[in-house]
C-alpha cells in the first residue's frame, strides 16, 4: 500500500507567492491570514518567511531582496534558486482569486493540524498518564481549539459593528428589555436583562437560606419561558438526588406541601394536582445528573454532548465546592480557582449562562451584621474574579428566630454585576412548604455592605 501524503495544495501556494511578487501591498492582509507553517512545501515556507521579514522592516519585496535573504540563510539553491522565484510570478496572469488560494492553503493546513493532533491523542491513549475523563477532555478541547482557527479574525469596521448593533436592537425591540434567558422573576430580569450567554453566575448563601430551591425555581422558569417552552436546561446536583430535586419541583408546580408529597398521604383532589403538575413538568426539557463525585472535565464533556445531541441553553451546578478537582495540588484555593475558571471557560465555549451555587464561609456568623459580602465567598478571590454576576440570598428571620411579619422574606443581594447594576437588593417570599420563591415586585433597595 502506497504511503499517504498529507493534505496540501502546492499550486495554491505557488499562486499566493506569485501574487505577492506582483503586488507586494497584499502582504499586509495575507500575513494576517497565513502563518509560515501553513505552507506545506518547505521551500515555500522559506520564501514566505523572507517576505514577512521584509514586510515587517518596511522594505521592498522583490526577487533581489528575497534572493538575498534566502542566500544569507543558505537556502536559496535548495529553494530553486532565482529561476524559481522568477517562475512564480510568470505563472500568475492576474492578482485576482487571492482569497480562494489563501483559503485552500489554510484548509489543508488545518487538516494537517488535526491529523497531527490525532496522532498525539492516539499516543496518549496508549499511555497511562491520564485518567479517562481527562483524556476525553484533552481530545475534545484540542479539536475545539483547532476548529476555532478555521477563520482568522481581523479588524471590523465601525460601520459593520453599528449595523450589528442595530440588528440586535431591532431583534430585542419586542422583548421588553430582556435580551437573555428570562428567569421568571421580573425584578431579577430588570437588573440582568435576562441571563446572558457566556456568563458565569454565582448564587451563594449560608446553609438553609434556600439557594437550591431558588436555583430550581429559576431552572423551571428558564425551561418554561424561553424558546416557546423548548429551552434545554442541565442540572448537576452534587448534594441531593434527582428524585429529591424533582420532588421539590412537583411540590412547587402542583402546589402540594413537601411533607404531604413525601408521605404520599394525599386526598383525591391532591392526587389530581399531582398528576397535573407531573404532566406540566414532563413537557419541560430539563436534564438531571446526580453523579455526586463529578469533576469539571466530566461536567464539560456531558454538557458538550447534550449541546450536540439536543441543544443546551442553561446549566445549574449545585454546588461549586463539591466539584472534584482535576488538578489536585493540595491547595484548596488553587483547586477552586481552577474549577471556577473552567466553568467560565465552559460558559464561553458553549455560549450559555452557567449558574453555580456556592457556600459562604462561617465568617458571616461571627459578625453582628449577618448580611453576606463578597469576602465571605469561600476561596473568594478566584470565584469573585471569574464570575460575571454574584448574588447572595439572605433571610433575616433565620437569625432572629421571631414570628414577626418578615418571616419568610428573602433578600436577593446583587453584589457584583459586570454588565449591569450591582449593590441592589430584591425581595422574595420563600414558602418553604412548597419550595417556592415569589417575587415582591415593589420591594427593592440599595445595598451598601459594611466592608
Amino acid at each position: 500500500m502506497a504511503a499517504k501524503t498529507l493534505p496540501h495544495h502546492l499550486d495554491a501556494e505557488q499562486r499566493v507567492l506569485g501574487i505577492l511578487f506582483l503586488d507586494p501591498k497584499k502582504m499586509a492582509s495575507v500575513s494576517d491570514l497565513l502563518k509560515t507553517s501553513d505552507f506545506f512545501d518547505q521551500h515555500h515556507q522559506h520564501i514566505f518567511d523572507a517576505m514577512k521579514q521584509l514586510d515587517f522592516q518596511s522594505k521592498t519585496i522583490d526577487y533581489v531582496s528575497i534572493g538575498a535573504i534566502l542566500r544569507e540563510h543558505r537556502v536559496l539553491e535548495t529553494s530553486g534558486g532565482l529561476e524559481y522565484l522568477y517562475s512564480l510570478a510568470e505563472m500568475i496572469p492576474s492578482t485576482s482569486h487571492l482569497d480562494t488560494y489563501v483559503d485552500m492553503i489554510k484548509e489543508a493546513s488545518l487538516k494537517r493540524d488535526i491529523i497531527d493532533f490525532a496522532s498525539q491523542v492516539i499516543e496518549h491513549g496508549y499511555g497511562k498518564d491520564m485518567e479517562v475523563s481527562e483524556y476525553v477532555d484533552y481530545a475534545e478541547s484540542g479539536i475545539f481549539e483547532i476548529s476555532k482557527r478555521r477563520k482568522a479574525s481581523s479588524f471590523a469596521s465601525l460601520s459593520e459593528i453599528t449595523k450589528e448593533v442595530k440588528e440586535v436592537s431591532e431583534r430585542n425591540a419586542n422583548k421588553q428589555g430582556i435580551t437573555g434567558l428570562m428567569t421568571g422573576y421580573k425584578n431579577l430580569d430588570e437588573l440582568s436583562a435576562g441571563l446572558q450567554p457566556e456568563e458565569l453566575i454565582i448564587l451563594a448563601a449560608r446553609p438553609s437560606m434556600g439557594k437550591s430551591a431558588f436555583a430550581m425555581n429559576v431552572a423551571m422558569n428558564v425551561a418554561k419561558r424561553n424558546k416557546e417552552g423548548k429551552a434545554n436546561v442541565a442540572i448537576f446536583s452534587l448534594e441531593m438526588s434527582n428524585t429529591q430535586l424533582v420532588s421539590r419541583m412537583l411540590s412547587t408546580e402542583a402546589n402540594l406541601k413537601n411533607t404531604r408529597l413525601k408521605t404520599g398521604n394525599l386526598s383525591t383532589k391532591e392526587w389530581q394536582y399531582f398528576e397535573s403538575g407531573m404532566q406540566s413538568l414532563n413537557q419541560l426539557n430539563i436534564h438531571f445528573d446526580d453523579s455526586g463525585s463529578v469533576s469539571v472535565l466530566d461536567i464539560r464533556a456531558k454538557c458538550r454532548k447534550l449541546a450536540q445531541e439536543k441543544g443546551l441553553d442553561f446549566v445549574v451546578i449545585d454546588y461549586l465546592q463539591l466539584i472534584k478537582s482535576d488538578n489536585r495540588s493540595g491547595n484548596r484555593q488553587e483547586e477552586v480557582a481552577n474549577i471556577s475558571r473552567s466553568l467560565k471557560q465552559m460558559a464561553r465555549e458553549l455560549k450559555i449562562p452557567v449558574m453555580a451555587l456556592s457556600q459562604l464561609s462561617r465568617e458571616v456568623e461571627k459578625r453582628e451584621d449577618k448580611k453576606p459580602i463578597l469576602a465571605d465567598l469561600r476561596e473568594s478571590g478566584s470565584i469573585e474574579q471569574d464570575a460575571d454576576i454574584v448574588m447572595f440570598l439572605f433571610r433575616s428571620d433565620y437569625y432572629k428566630k421571631t414570628d414577626d411579619q418578615n418571616t419568610g422574606e428573602v433578600e436577593l443581594i446583587i453584589a457584583k454585576n459586570r454588565q449591569g447594576v450591582a449593590g441592589v437588593s430584591r425581595f422574595f417570599r420563600f414558602d418553604t412548604e412548597y419550595s417556592r420563591f415569589v417575587a415582591q415586585e415593589n420591594r427593592f433597595e440599595e445595598y451598601k455592605p459594611n466592608e
